[in-house]
């Protein structure tokens, strides 16, 4: 196995220092076609909200949302509290909860190629189902049909893109998926504020758009290259190793091709990989993998995104306002990315999310504030109020695009073991969407109970998932994928949890036996 003193997950850390290569188009153009998979994502979930604020949908399929908008309300923030409602946005990700974990044997066994497609297929189904949608049954059908498209897309496409990147890039490369995604954002909110004045059919085209990036994902997945990770893997090597010096641009990638040829060793020893995450070794890693987006959801950024229309307009906006408003926290949302793309691999991922967190909570406090203090029952935000709660809201998704968005997906992708990584990747997934349909399905009902108090139960949140990286997130800028093991074994806490490597338990034999044999013969 690699690495010898560093037990069988590790490999030397003089051999990561051998890796060669550069930065090829080839891995770039591959990269980018993978990532439309994020523009899907995005799509889903910034067209919801837009859609669910348009006067002919409500009225086709939840009548009584639309009677509530359009007479006067005792409550501003109850006019939208409807469970089906809340049940057009939330169903897609309970379905996408449900078929990470059917894809993760598949990218497994069949390769990152194989659930990119299928995802792409999936999509292409939901986008159809909803534009020509006559009831809401089927309505239903396509949003579980796009979740299944988001299952297998968002299980697959971040190991693509950690796998294919060299490791000084991993991060920003890595974070193309959620460029893609914030863009995929923007664009629906672009299209809901177009299409809202195109009654009584407009909602149909909305959804039926989200058809585009889906073909560009199916396509893009048929003609991409598979990782060299996943062909050693499933057996195999040389074309593994071929797709690897391709990417890299030299024929001299020893180093790193021998790194994969021992994970993919030990990976082809696992049988049961969702049972071996459970293990001692792999505890910090799992860890991650269920809090990473667990905090990324209770942020609040969803319920912003899903709702940035329906929210504004119980904040008092017009109709138009309340859409330009939503589309420019799309716009600031993707630019934010930009800026960690550009600073990942330099700061690391600890400066951005801490820093990141910080800015979320004062932002959070305030519109808070405002809204505790100037708006009432049955009163109006000054326009004044209202410009700087807009401001206050897109510093808020600035913060989150340049940290937790990006890195609630990039953390986890690159720190699990070949061996786990796909089942550690539905884990991200599975719980990312599983809060995700939580928030989408209570989100009105909080809004309605809490008022304006819902913005500082996310602050909360934010305040604790900064001391948990504070604490627990170890740095990962720089380190090769399957090296990651490592630094478990280094940082304050997880060293007490990792289990001792044949070395170090070698080690502390001889530390005893020299204590022993100095107590039987103290010195004179």
């Amino acid at each position: 196995m690699a690495g010898g003193s560093f037990g069988p997950a590790g490999v030397a850390k003089e051999r990561a220092e051998q890796y060669q290569g550069r930065v090829t188009c080839y891995v770039i153009v591959a990269c980018i076609v993978a990532a439309v998979g994020g523009a899907i994502f995005g799509y889903d979930i910034g067209i919801s909200g837009g859609v669910t604020s348009m006067d002919s949908f409500l009225e086709k399929f939840f009548y009584t949302v639309y009677k509530n908008k359009k007479h006067a309300h005792e409550n501003h923030y109850c006019k939208y509290n409807n469970q089906g409602l809340s049940a057009f946005t939330s169903s897609l990700y309970l379905a996408g909860l449900v078929a990470t974990l059917v894809a993760s044997p598949i990218t497994r066994n069949y390769g990152r190629r194989a659930s990119i497609i299928w995802g792409g297929i999936s999509f292409l189904v939901g986008a159809a189902l909803n534009a020509s949608a006559v009831n809401l049954a089927m309505l239903l059908l396509g949003r579980i049909m796009l979740g299944v498209g988001i299952g297998f897309g968002n299980q697959a496409i971040p190991l693509y893109l950690s796998e294919m990147a060299p490791t000084h890039l991993r991060g920003g490369l890595n974070m193309m998926f959620q460029l893609a995604t914030t863009l995929g954002i923007f664009t629906a909110n672009m299209i809901n504020f177009g299409t809202q004045k195109l009654e009584p059919w407009g909602w149909r085209l909305s959804l039926g758009l989200a058809a585009l990036p889906a073909s560009l994902m199916t396509v893009g997945g048929i003609f991409l290259p598979e990782t060299p990770n996943s062909l050693i893997e499933r057996g195999l090597t040389e074309k593994g190793r071929r797709v690897l010096e391709k990417i890299r641009g030299t024929k001299d990638v020893t180093a790193e091709y021998q790194d994969m040829l021992d994970a993919s060793e030990l990976a082809n020893s696992i049988k049961h990989p969702f049972r071996n995450i459970l293990q001692r070794r792999n505890r910090p890693q799992l860890v991650m993998a269920i809090f990473m987006p667990t905090f990324q959801i209770l942020s609040g950024i969803n319920s912003i995104l899903f709702y940035a229309p329906v929210l504004f307009q119980s904040m008092g906006f017009g109709g138009n306002a309340s859409l330009y408003s939503s589309a420019l926290t799309g716009a600031v949302l993707a630019s934010s990315t930009l800026i960690s793309i550009a600073t990942v691999d330099r700061l690391g991922r600890r400066v951005l999310l801490i820093s990141g967190g910080i800015q979320m909570i004062i932002c959070q406090v305030i519109v808070s504030i405002i809204l505790g203090v100037k708006f009432g029952e049955n009163q109006e935000l000054s326009k004044g109020l209202s410009v700087l709660v807009v401001v206050v809201v897109c510093l808020f998704v600035m913060a989150f695009g340049w940290s937790w968005g990006p890195l609630g997906w990039t953390v986890p992708s690159e720190i699990f073991p070949l061996e786990t990584r796909s089942a550690g990747q539905s884990i991200t997934v599975a719980v990312n969407l599983f809060f995700t349909f939580v928030i989408a399905q209570s989100f009105l009902s909080l809004l309605c109970a809490l008022k304006f108090g819902i913005f500082l139960f996310f602050a909360g949140w934010i305040t604790i998932m900064t001391i948990f990286v504070y604490l627990f997130l170890p740095e990962t800028k720089g380190v090769p994928i399957e090296e990651m093991i490592l630094l478990w074994r280094k940082h304050w806490f997880w060293k007490r949890i990792m289990p001792k490597t044949s070395q170090e338990i070698d080690e502390t034999n001889d530390r005893q036996r020299t204590s022993v044999n100095q107590g039987s013969n103290p010195n004179p």
